[in-house]
């Protein structure tokens, strides 16, 4: 089985969670990590499972301006250019079969706000059609810039190997 972990990744944080989630599937799966600027096309074809995730900027999936507004903050330029929101919209023009999973990066003193990346990405996929493996999941900064909160790197590889399973689990049935 295959598995393709994509993130968006400003400050870094983002990055850190998706290593952490391929960890955790790592042990049932190969796995390849890529920044949304930079994913083969033929990873995507070829994944069983795809794990996409970005941070929560305004409630959402980040955007331009958003994206600008970290520029502005100390993230580098390099990373403004595209985003999870438009690697997605990519995605659904690109053939593929995988299962879906979405995760985002928020900062916990929001914790209790609505919107977040992972749930508009979440809606994303399912609006393109593709089948979704899990319910959208977060992860917590301390603030914009990071750093991550204490042990979410742990949750992040636990929840990839919760992942690992139920792609198991999903081959099994099929």
């Amino acid at each position: 089985m295959k598995t393709l972990v994509v993130y968006e990744s400003m400050f870094g944080n983002t990055e850190s969670i998706a290593r952490a989630i391929a960890s955790g599937l790592e042990s049932q799966s190969d796995v390849e990590v890529h920044d949304v600027q930079d994913v083969p096309p033929e990873a995507v074809r070829a994944a069983d499972l795809i794990v996409a995730g970005g941070p929560t900027h305004a409630f959402s999936m980040s955007r331009p301006s958003t994206r600008a507004d970290a520029v502005k903050q100390g993230a580098p330029q390099r990373d403004a250019a595209t985003g999870l929101r438009e690697w997605l919209a990519e995605l659904g023009s690109t053939p593929h079969t995988a299962l879906v999973a979405t995760f985002d990066t928020r900062v916990d003193k929001v914790r209790h706000l609505p919107g977040s990346a992972a749930r508009s990405a979440f809606k994303t996929v399912h609006r393109l059609g593709s089948h979704t493996a899990a319910k959208p999941h977060s992860f917590y900064v301390s603030d914009t810039r990071g750093p991550l909160l204490a042990g979410e790197t742990d949750r992040a590889k636990a929840w990839g190997e919760t992942l690992a399973a139920e792609l198991k689990a999903h081959h099994s049935r099929v």
